[in-house]
């Protein structure tokens, strides 16, 4: 089985990820914090924005492959995509440590839930007519 769509998405959150990846690297380095993060709440802000992507873009990606494979048409696929593309983006922005309620946050939660949802109806509707 070939598939066409869900890669472009992992490849852009794949994206996503590294960058967010070499900036926790990098304030590990400069920090000298190997484990863990010391305390240092900025280090702390770093590992979850890219935790928090990990999670995420696993869970909808591997959705997104079932519903592939189970011929989701690419509408619904790219409508998923996109939104998580877009979650994935949005976080790094919107995760703050004095601010819970800042807009990009929901933006980012709002959109993953949004393209788990589409896959989760899309699999669902292939299973129940099986």
């Amino acid at each position: 089985m070939v598939f066409l769509t869900t890669p472009i998405y992992a490849l852009l959150v794949a994206l996503v990820r590294l960058i967010l990846w070499f900036r926790v690297s990098g304030m590990r380095s400069a920090t000298g914090q190997s484990i863990g993060v010391g305390g240092d709440m900025a280090l702390m802000l770093r590992v979850r924005q890219h935790g928090i992507c990990q999670d995420w873009a696993t869970f909808i990606l591997i959705l997104m492959m079932l519903g592939e494979g189970g011929g989701t048409p690419a509408l619904y696929l790219n409508a998923a995509g996109i939104l998580l593309v877009t979650g994935q983006v949005a976080h790094p922005f919107g995760l703050k440590i004095d601010n819970a309620a800042h807009p990009l946050r929901y933006v980012c939660n709002g959109t993953n839930i949004l393209a788990a949802l589409i896959m989760v109806i899309c699999i669902a509707a292939r299973v129940s007519s099986l």
